[in-house]
């Protein structure tokens, strides 16, 4: 099973989005609000180079925003 850790904030649309896409998918995730948790929020920034949110990463793959089909591909991978 794949490892998924969430970046989000709680204001975020995008971050709502991406996790209830995993859930209908059936995908367990971590939910990291970098909003509260600043070793979460150096630990995105330093994995990505990048502030936005959502971040995803899949099993050590960050992928940025809510792209759909990034999401699946990678998923797809890891089997």
């Amino acid at each position: 099973m794949a490892k998924v850790i969430i970046y989000s904030t709680p204001m975020c649309p995008y971050c709502r989005m991406v996790k209830d896409f995993l859930r209908k998918k059936g995908v367990e995730f971590e939910d990291k609000d970098v909003s509260i948790d600043r070793g979460a929020a150096k630990d995105m920034i330093k994995k990505s180079g990048q502030v936005g949110v959502p971040q995803v990463e899949i099993n050590g793959k960050i992928i940025l925003g809510f792209d759909r089909k990034a999401i699946e591909e990678e998923l797809e991978n890891i089997g």
